[in-house]
């Protein structure tokens, strides 16, 4: 995990398996903040979208039993959501490495679609 400091926030980037560790133990609400459309084609298992277009960091919880993480499919807007929280006044947010781009690089499981049938399925890579 790399952290930075953003006045007196703390703005962290955890690697897919730090993140994927920390949704199977129910440590963290992971928040996937692509499109519908590109949701509705892949996701990891477990996460809520709320879309950037959507977004207002104003109004997200607390985060008093469980950290929030952002993903998106590179890093790149996952990280422009994470600022605004800090903007909005969180002390401690964080984002995923690379994103969805990552998550597939590091071979984690994921719900994909079946192009054959157009129906969600769940994807588990093979290990090298």
């Amino acid at each position: 995990m790399k952290s930075e400091t953003i006045g007196t926030a703390t703005f962290e980037t955890w690697t897919p398996e730090e993140t994927r560790k920390a949704l199977d133990a129910n440590e963290i609400v992971l928040i996937d903040v692509r499109t519908p459309q590109e949701f509705m084609f892949e996701h990891i298992d477990g996460a809520l979208l709320l879309p950037m277009s959507f977004f207002r960091a104003d109004k997200l919880p607390g985060q008093s039993d469980k950290r929030i993480v952002f993903h998106c499919g590179s890093g790149v807007r996952s990280a422009m959501v994470s600022k605004k929280c800090i903007e909005a006044g969180f002390e401690l947010i964080a984002h995923v490495e690379d994103g969805m781009a990552g998550w597939k690089k590091a071979k984690l499981p994921h719900i994909g679609t079946n192009m054959a049938t157009g129906a969600p399925q769940e994807i588990v890579p093979k290990a090298d």
